[in-house]
């Protein structure tokens, strides 16, 4: 049931207004695009709201201007489970910005689902995760003046602060399996993507191996990815990382609900 589409979704809050259930802007039935279980068919949960504002955002309406049906937690389930599937995506913007996720994953770990949360990893929530996929956010994400969608420049700062909590990604880390993906447009992004494993390493007790490293090509169109995705690739065997591609893009471009 893609809500993305309904005549009476709401602005939501960069942080979770209080009300009853999700703000949620998707919720359909697709292959898995991204990281270690792309392929899988699963069911994708996409909140709505996120406290960061990446320039290249591909779910626009979830962060730069959120949109969303707020939906209860039974309603929520009903959907999913009416689905062939036996792994749910929750994702967003960020969902772990609202407390109501982690009944939601209650729910769906009582029910055997396996869950996939994907989050910046700005926040850590204590749930029932079995696969933390982690996007800490890079410099080359930071919406400045030239690179916002909306040429106002305003979150440049806000969210250049945020992007990386080292406490949060650490106890992400240690609590759940996890990968880490980073989003990757050329080799002018490696320092800082092997600076930070090196901090991030320094701090956790888990040990993060090069192949829980996951680069994914930058782009949301087929288009912009047959720019970037050979050099990633590259730039995985270079470094011994992982490669992953964005096969929902290669699918189906940047149709919504896919």
């Amino acid at each position: 049931m893609p809500v993305s589409d309904s005549p009476d979704r709401e602005c939501v809050a960069d942080r979770d207004p209080g009300g009853e259930g999700l703000p949620i802007n998707e919720l359909f039935y697709s292959l898995q695009g991204e990281g270690t279980l792309a392929g899988v068919p699963s069911v994708f949960v996409r909140t709505s709201g996120c406290n960061l504002r990446c320039w290249f955002c591909d779910s626009y309406h979830t962060s730069w201007e959120p949109t969303h049906a707020r939906m209860g937690l039974e309603e929520i389930v009903a959907e999913i489970e009416s689905h062939p599937a036996d792994h749910v995506v929750l994702t967003g913007g960020e969902p772990l910005l609202h407390e109501e996720s982690v009944a939601l994953l209650e729910t769906l770990d009582e029910r055997g689902y396996h869950t996939t949360v994907e989050t910046n990893g700005t926040i850590h929530r204590e749930a029932p995760i079995d696969l933390a996929s982690i996007s800490p956010k890079l410099e080359s994400s930071t919406p400045t003046a030239d690179r916002d969608p909306k040429g106002e420049g305003e979150w440049a700062q806000r969210h250049e602060d945020a992007r990386i909590d080292l406490e949060a990604l650490s106890a992400l880390v240690e609590d759940y399996a996890f990968q880490l993906k980073f989003v990757v447009t050329d080799a002018d992004d490696m320092p800082e993507i092997r600076g930070l494993l090196a901090d991030l390493r320094r701090v956790t007790s888990e040990p993060i191996h090069d192949e829980d490293v996951l680069l994914m090509p930058e782009g949301a169109t087929r288009e912009r990815l047959a720019e970037t995705r050979e050099r990633v690739a590259e730039l995985a065997m270079e470094y011994g990382f992982r490669y992953t591609p964005r096969l929902h893009v290669d699918l189906w471009n940047d149709a919504p609900e896919t």
